[in-house]
């Protein structure tokens, strides 16, 4: 990928990433707020975890359509997005340590907690989602070997 291609698709995933975090961010403060009434212990990892949820399925349906646009389009599909929550869970995993850490153990405010928790988390989330989920038009390997065999067959055998 060219450097400026790829510093625009950073950029566009910074843009889904804030909206994505606005959504997450909000639905932990609401739940917070109006369902758990608490903002430590089980109703705080419970409202961050709703709030995660929401901004992976943002995330997804924004990194579809405007991130990553180079992947190929036709592997869109339910086992895509299996994957791509697989990965969000270790984000989530590594926001739910991080909110232990800063509110449990530094008692820092969750606000503060989970903005700084959000920028390892987006580090996490672009690196394994560009590396696994969405990667270039490049066939697999299969697909590569039987071209490969086509080739080979079409030359006589001739290498």
């Amino acid at each position: 990928m060219r450097q400026r291609a790829l510093v625009f698709e950073i950029l566009r995933f910074l843009i889904v990433g804030s909206l994505a975090f606005v959504v997450d961010f909000a639905i932990l403060a609401l739940s917070v707020r109006y369902l758990f009434h608490v903002n430590h212990g089980w109703g705080l990892y419970a409202a961050t975890a709703f709030g995660f949820l929401a901004g992976v399925v943002t995330n997804y349906a924004l990194s579809v359509l405007f991130v990553f646009r180079s992947a190929k389009a036709s592997r869109r599909s339910p086992k895509e997005f299996l994957v791509f929550a697989e990965l969000g869970f270790v984000g989530f995993l590594l926001t739910e340590g991080g909110m232990y850490l800063g509110v449990g153990v530094l008692a820092l405010n969750y606000q503060i907690a989970k903005v700084l928790v959000t920028g390892l988390v987006l580090v996490w989330n672009y690196l394994s989602r560009k590396l696994v989920v969405f990667q270039p038009n490049q066939p697999k390997t299969k697909e590569r070997r039987s071209h490969a065999n086509s080739i080979n067959e079409a030359s006589g055998g001739i290498r």
